[in-house]
């Protein structure tokens, strides 16, 4: 007799069943079993396995759903640079007078014949400006009298003037694609993320040259708010565990949903797309919420978050402790006093600590920041935060209403900084590089009114902000292509028309106008300079801009 090889207890239950009267019949003639049978068991174990395998698949699948969108968008940009003086011209006049200077002895008379002894004795000015620190130019300027520094401004600053001249884009296309993921992991955790690609046509490099604009470096927080490259990123990833201890209190922690928050949506015809208020947070971040369910329609958050790390991927261990940063820390409370159909009240108030001089990021710099010296090369440059320079306080509250076919909102928010007495080549908190940082205040108002159209199919609406002089808010993830509109210094109106052909596939008209009154808007660093006059700028600087988009939307 040869009994049949099959280990009928390793097989799933369902196998088991489908084998019994296989083996008993074996079993019960106790007689040979013949190839042809044999055969004939294996195949109907591999279809059972298979169905198994694909019930297991249909079952890790059903506990995923998967939604998302896709986005189409046609620019066209009109915009305008205004006559100013070259800060970074003077800036390398400045540290050619001081090589003249160090090796002569003597001030320079012209302005020829300081870049005559720097072509003279070219190999001296490369070491001198290869050892050269921002220190050592403080040091400098401090040791000039007033009186000489103003002559040496004189002399130097007519040659940095620049003309304004246009900067338009007639036509520019960009593609967007989030993947929106969310599970349930069972009672009361749920998992909640977002996968995002964003990019202009032809543009799939990653980083872009750097432009004087806060949107034009390739930031942890602006990844996917940016167009960037044809990458697929993780915007957002974490979990919910809710009903801890069988109270209304929730816990969350990951990649935060932090970007398109009230009441930035109206704009978009979306829901509610992050926690906190957009008009003083829109910025990708790490971070961990504690709330509590005050009630159906009231949640208070408490939410901490990381926005740059010093002690990994920085070269800390090649700096003395003493040349350490501290990391900038997020902490904010968020609380929807009032949640209904009609009526939506929210407030966020947030400190961020020991905010650096940037953010950890990649970018084509064209000249270097500290001696103004062109950088030839479109080399991929990493910049890393030089300094702590103090922290800064926000505060936003917003009112949302439903009334007949008109939504509308209007918002106040206000701006605060607490500087240290500290500089770099970028300034410090609110003021240029050879200035004492001192405490500002700033506000900015945002109101908006839609109106819904009886077809229940098209939008029209209408927006305005208005941010003073050193208005600031962390709004580099916003998504516009000339700048973040809610961190203008000036005034901001934009309309547009929204029509869903079908329910789920949408067409957006859209006009934007910023007209600037000071430079430096979305900057920490650097004083603002009115652009009524001819302004000292470092970095090129719009005063009026306006953008025309059309785009199709389609989600699934």
């Amino acid at each position: 007799m040869h009994p049949l090889k099959i280990r009928l207890r390793t097989l799933p239950a369902i196998a088991l069943a489908a084998l019994l009267p296989f083996a008993g019949a074996a079993v019960a003639q106790e007689t040979d079993v013949s190839r042809s049978e044999l055969d004939a068991v294996k195949e109907k174990i591999r279809e059972l396995e298979k169905k198994l395998r694909k019930g297991e698949r249909k079952d890790a699948l059903d506990r995923v759903d998967l939604s998302g969108d896709f986005r189409f968008e046609a620019h066209s940009i009109e915009a305008s640079i205004p006559d100013h003086f070259d800060g970074l011209a003077l800036q390398n006049l400045m540290v050619n007078t001081l090589f003249f200077v160090n090796t002569t002895g003597t001030m320079p008379g012209s302005i020829e014949q300081i870049g005559q002894h720097v072509a003279s004795h070219y190999g001296d000015y490369l070491w001198f400006t290869s050892n050269f620190t921002f220190a050592d130019l403080q040091a400098a300027m401090a040791s000039f009298p007033p009186a000489m520094q103003q002559q040496l401004f004189g002399m130097l600053m007519p040659s940095t003037y620049q003309a304004g001249y246009d900067a338009d884009n007639s036509i520019l296309y960009t593609n967007r694609l989030r993947l929106r993921l969310d599970a349930d992991l069972g009672e009361d955790v749920t998992f909640s993320g977002r996968l995002s690609m964003y990019k202009t046509f032809g543009d799939s490099t990653g980083v872009q040259v750097f432009n004087g604009q806060p949107n034009s470096i390739n930031l942890d927080g602006t990844t996917t708010g940016v167009p960037n490259s044809d990458i697929l990123r993780v915007e957002r990833a974490y979990f919910n565990w809710s009903n801890i201890g069988g109270i209304p209190l929730y816990l969350s922690i990951g990649r935060r949903p932090s970007t398109d928050g009230a009441p930035l949506n109206f704009r978009q015809d979306e829901p509610r797309g992050g926690t906190p208020l957009g008009s003083i947070i829109d910025y990708q971040f790490d971070g961990i919420t504690v709330g509590y369910h005050l009630s159906d329609e009231s949640t208070v958050r408490l939410c901490y978050g990381l926005g740059y790390e010093s002690g990994f991927g920085n070269g800390d261990v090649l700096k003395l402790p003493a040349d350490r940063l501290a990391d900038t820390q997020f902490l904010g409370l968020n609380w929807d006093i009032l949640d209904t159909d009609r009526m939506f009240i929210q407030t966020t108030l947030a400190r961020a600590f020991d905010v650096a001089d940037g953010f950890n990021g990649l970018a084509v710099f064209a000249a270097d920041p500290l001696t103004g010296n062109p950088i030839n090369a479109p080399v991929v440059l990493r910049f890393s935060p030089s300094a702590n320079l103090g922290d800064i306080d926000l505060a936003s509250v917003v009112l949302i209403r439903e009334d007949g076919p008109f939504d509308w909102f209007v918002s106040a928010n206000y701006m605060r900084s607490d500087p240290e007495a500290v500089t770099t080549p970028f300034g410090g908190l609110f003021s240029d590089p050879f200035e004492v940082p001192e405490e500002q205040d700033a506000t900015m108002w945002y109101a908006g009114l839609r109106y819904n159209l009886k077809n229940d199919r098209t939008r029209i609406g209408v927006e305005y902000n208005h941010g003073s002089e050193y208005w600031f808010n962390f709004a580099q993830a916003e998504d516009d292509l000339i700048a973040p509109k809610t961190s203008a210094r000036g005034d901001v109106w934009e309309l547009y028309l929204t029509h869903r052909i079908t329910r789920r596939f949408l067409a957006k008209l859209d006009w934007i106008d910023y007209s600037y009154d000071y430079s430096g808007s979305g900057w920490h660093v650097g004083s603002p300079k009115s652009l009524d006059s001819v302004p000292l700028l470092g970095f090129p600087t719009y005063d009026q801009a306006s953008k025309v988009s059309f785009s199709l939307i389609a989600r699934f």
